[in-house]
This record gives structure tokens, sequence and C-alpha cells, in this order.
């Protein structure tokens, strides 16, 4: 690159050192904001069929996603259901327990048209992000734990021998869901975060089961997914079982938002 020698160079070196700098804190803030409405999977249901432009089951779909109070996110998650059969819609949605408010209201806004533009004129389906998911069906299945919906997303490299021996992460994945659904926490929906040091690391986790779940129903689905998912992530650094009912999730390092809501544990 030419200087011209009537200009220092030093003057030149900082307006490009700033401009560096604007630069990664730009990244920087993008990746902050794809961890908030990072997109992970989505399931079309073919079975419950498609509806047709203009149709009841149209406007039903398109007034129940649109009509979300601010309380729903404030809380966390929202429960809907309008019209009667064949044009009867129902939704659930939820954030991840430690997202409430203007991040829970972030992630559903995202999910929203990317359910529409993934699962086109399908009258049900669900997808998830990593703060949030957002479900539509023409089933009411309200406080049944459902068996269909659920997937495991796993990290490639293994623990080592030292954390395998010492603390194996489904027996960490044990603890949690004991803890999350103790009598000591009566009241849905069950969450919990926890924390545990592992020889040199620490290995980072929560449980959540979705507002509909009774204590029982949120065991065992919690119980069923981390025992029919064990080989996708017992001896991995890090995995997350997600599904309509409930999810858990463990990484060897923090993902969760600081001091989110009462249930929030760090042993």
């Amino acid at each position: 690159m030419y200087i011209s020698p009537s200009v220092p160079k030093r003057l030149l070196l900082v307006p490009i050192l700033a401009v560096v700098a604007i630069q990664l804190l730009v990244v920087r803030a993008a990746s902050s904001a794809n961890m908030t409405n990072t997109y992970l999977h989505h399931k079309c249901f073919g079975s419950q069929g498609k509806y047709k432009p203009g149709s009841q089951y149209e406007k039903n779909l398109q007034r129940i996603i649109n009509e979300v109070s601010s309380e729903s996110f404030k809380r966390g998650y929202n429960s809907t259901h309008l019209g009667e059969s064949p044009d009867f819609i129902v939704m659930l949605f939820q954030c991840r327990g430690d997202t409430h408010g203007p991040k829970c209201r972030s992630c559903y806004a995202t999910a929203k048209p990317e359910f529409l533009k993934r699962c086109p004129r399908y009258k049900g389906g669900i997808i998830w992000y990593d703060q949030c998911s957002l479900y539509l069906s023409t089933i009411d299945s309200l406080g049944m734990v459902d068996y269909d919906n659920n997937f495991c997303m796993s990290n490639t490299k293994m623990v080592s021998d030292e954390v395998f021996n010492e603390r194996r992460p489904r027996y960490f994945v044990d603890d949690m869901i004991l803890n999350a659904t103790r009598e000591a926490n009566p009241k849905a929906p069950y969450y919990i975060a926890e924390e545990k040091r592992v020889g040199k690391e620490t290995i980072y986790g929560m449980v959540q089961c979705s507002f509909d779940m009774s204590q029982r129903n949120c065991r065992k689905c919690l119980e069923r997914n981390n025992f029919y998912f064990r080989r996708c992530f017992y001896d991995k650094r890090g995995a997350r079982v997600l599904g309509k009912s409930c999810s858990f999730r463990y990484e060897f390092y923090p993902f969760i938002f600081p001091q989110a809501g009462p249930k929030y544990l760090k042993p």
C-alpha cells in the first residue's frame, strides 16, 4: 500500500486500528445475537395435512400467532387454541428457563416467520431455537408427554478419561432430573440449571419441562429421553436433547444467563 510521504505513518495507523476495533465490536454483537436466536431443528407434521390459501384455518393461524401478549414473554411461555374442527389449531410457545422478556420476545419474533417458511401450508409442526420452541397442531395434547418429537445433538469431541471415570455426563444429567422434579419444586414449569466441578474442569447443565407438564410427567419425559438418547451423549463434551415436553443440555462452558429466575441453582 502506498503512503504519501507528507502524511506521518502514525496518523494513518490510528484510523486503521479504529476501523478494525469497530469491525470486531460488530462481529461480537452479531455473535451474541446469534446465540440468542440460533436455529436448531424443525419438523413438519405431514399427517395433519395442509391448509389452503385464504381458508379459515389460515385465518385462525395468523390470528393465533400474531396475538401473543406481553405477559406471555414476561413469564416465558404461552398456550392458545382457536376454532373448531376442521379448523381447530393449538399453539404452544415456550422460552428457555433463563430467557424472559425481551430475549423471549426476540426469539419468538424469529421463530414465527421461520416456521411458516420451513413448513409452508402445513397445519402442524414444531421448530426449535437455542432460546425457544414453537409448536402448532390440530390436536390438543396439553398435559400429555410427547414421545414422538424429540431429538439429540451432541459434540463430536469425547470427554477425557478423567471426566468420564469421575463424573460421567449421564450421571450429571440424572442428578439434574432429580433436582428439577423433587418435591421442593411443586410448581410448573420445572426448570433447573446447575454446575459441577469435575477434576480441573466445570460442567454446566440445565433441564426443563414444558409448562403444561405435571411433576410426574416431567420426570417421566426426562428419564425416558435420558435413557433413549444415552448413546448420543453419554461420553461427549457437550450435548442437548430437545423435545416438545422436555429438554436437557450440558456443556463444558457456561451457556445460561446468570441468576435467571428463582429456580437457578449453583451448588
